[in-house]
């Protein structure tokens, strides 16, 4: 759906008191310099948020991945969920 190269998912559990753990699905395009690749992509994190991806454009790349996935089997979630 998006055009990467690779994949990367990052899960972090630090937060003391927190029983719950964040999973971070971040594309990795071929183009993207060397600096930013790996652990390097949370550099990204400190640039303007106007080089960022627009609440719109989240919204269109999640309505796509959900058509996409749609009616895929899967063993996540309640038997009649979305």
């Amino acid at each position: 759906m998006t055009g990467c190269l690779k994949t990367y998912v990052v899960q972090f559990a630090e937060s003391e008191g927190f029983a719950h753990v964040h999973f971070h699905i971040v594309p990795r395009m071929a183009d993207l310099p060397a600096a930013h690749r790996g652990p390097g992509i949370f550099g990204l994190l400190d640039h303007p948020e106007t080089e960022g991806v627009t609440a719109e454009g989240a919204d269109r790349m999640a309505r796509a991945l959900r058509a996409r996935l749609h009616g895929l089997p899967h063993s996540w979630g309640p038997p009649d969920g979305p």
